[in-house]
């Protein structure tokens, strides 16, 4: 469930007006996606800012359209609701350049009824004009009214002096640190696959609560969205990502910059569940997005989503599937496969203790002794030490000399070699990574092998 040691304030206000702008510039990082399409950021986007010795917590919303039926503005306007409830502070952006508007005449009544504090930030407000126009804004009845820039950072000062004067003061040092460990305990689970494939779907039931919009619409999650789910002796930092499409397939620009968030998600997080549509079996862009998230370095569980929709099902039909995909993945015939229905909750709930398995597995550090061992018995061998990369016309020169493990997340070894033609062979490579797993239980975790060759030195 999403918490907080800290105080909310949250950015609201019709589609097009500058929020994401707004919020990117005030945690000083791109989290939101940011364009001229209105409608971008459809799901509650969560940050931390710091001004003048004090902390808060801000939210990003949908652009509000309250009496706009369809089922994405609809449910926009729902997850907005539900960003209000939990704010002690509202900064409704409207644009001061296109003046009031009738939504915006609703909007006020709506902000009103919550009987929350509500800082206007007129935005757009480059030009002395302009800024002069924004004070119509008064109307509404709200007292706070600022004339900002976000794209330039014009005049958010004087709005954030205001806002934190009102906040709850900033923890602690031993609640700050308290938290700082907390996250580091954190496990980062990314939810990837193709456009509605069941992604939210799926993050929905493993909280329990409508945190991100569902909808039959391909691509209704547009940015990397962060839940915390804490459980009995674990916490999950849940990240919701946008439906990958194989580049040269995103027309929008919205649709281009969701692919690239979507591989920055990737690059933050511990274990990837990587989603698979068992109605539409797997595809080549399955295995695509599959290679991101090893690419990345993650520890990966494939879940063939949609398993109660499968039918003609039989005894066999789960061993064809996984036969399937690993025919298609290759590359990750360590990774587990489970059916799930992220609709009907079927086998869920295996979902989260895969995930401490695995994150487990890619933490782990094999001692000294331990991979002298291993070493001996799989390394120093005709098969290991003295044969590592067959080459045309005999038996390569290239000797095993020692290994040692020099990382985690995800275990990473170096072996040292000697003689001949530096480059291990791929099947020698395949061959030790699968000594490793079975020796050590690395789980659905990938494993990085490097060489260090030693040339011989030339007699002078």
């Amino acid at each position: 469930m999403t918490s907080s040691p800290l105080s909310l304030a949250a950015i609201v206000g019709q589609p097009n007006v500058g929020k994401s702008t707004l919020f990117n510039r005030l945690i000083g990082q791109r989290r939101s996606i940011v364009g001229d399409e209105p409608g971008i950021t459809r799901d509650r986007i969560y940050g931390e800012v710091e001004w003048a010795g004090e902390r808060f917590a801000i939210v990003d919303t949908g652009g509000i359209v309250p009496d706009d039926d369809a089922i994405i503005p609809a449910n926009i306007f729902k997850q907005a609701g539900f960003a209000i409830d939990d704010a002690q502070a509202l900064i409704w952006v409207v644009d001061a350049r296109q003046g009031l508007t009738p939504l915006d005449e609703e909007l006020a009544k709506l902000l009103r009824a919550t009987g929350k504090r509500v800082l206007v930030a007129a935005n757009k407000s480059e030009a002395a004009r302009v800024e002069a126009e924004a004070a119509e804004f008064y109307r509404f009845g709200f007292e706070e009214v600022f004339p900002v820039s976000a794209e330039q950072g014009i005049g958010l000062g004087e709005m954030l002096d205001a806002l934190v004067r009102d906040l709850k003061q900033t923890p602690d040092a031993a609640t700050v640190e308290e938290s700082t460990q907390s996250r580091e305990a954190e496990i980062r689970l990314a939810i990837v696959g193709r456009p509605n494939v069941g992604k939210s779907s799926l993050l929905n039931r493993l909280i329990g609560e409508e945190r991100v919009i569902v909808s039959p619409v391909a691509g209704t999650t547009r940015d990397a969205i962060d839940t915390l789910l804490e459980t009995s002796g674990q916490t999950f930092r849940l990240i919701d990502t946008a439906g990958i499409r194989r580049k040269g397939k995103t027309g929008q620009m919205a649709e281009k910059l969701s692919v690239v968030m979507a591989m920055k998600s990737l690059a933050r997080a511990d274990v990837a569940v990587v989603l698979i549509d068992a109605e539409e079996g797997v595809t080549a862009l399955d295995a695509h997005i599959a290679g991101y998230a090893h690419d990345a370095g993650c520890s990966i569980i494939l879940a063939v989503n949609k398993w109660d929709a499968l039918e003609d099902k039989k005894t066999g039909t789960v061993s064809e599937f996984e036969r399937t995909i690993r025919g298609r993945m290759k590359f990750l015939d360590w990774a587990p496969v489970i059916t799930i229905s992220a609709l009907k909750g079927q086998r869920v709930e295996k979902v989260l203790p895969l995930a401490v398995s695995a994150n487990e597995a890619r933490n782990r550090r094999i001692t000294t002794s331990q991979l002298n061992a291993f070493f001996e018995s799989a390394v120093s061998q005709p098969r290991g030490g003295s044969a590592p990369a067959p080459v045309k016309g005999g038996v390569s020169r290239l000797h095993v000399q020692y290994m040692t493990q020099v990382g985690v997340r995800p275990p990473t070894f170096v072996l040292f070699t000697s003689g001949g033609k530096a480059g291990l062979h791929f099947s020698y490579e395949r061959y030790l990574k699968n000594r490793l797993r079975e020796e050590f239980n690395f789980f659905a975790t990938p494993l990085r092998i490097i060489e260090k060759h030693k040339k011989r030195q030339k007699n002078k």
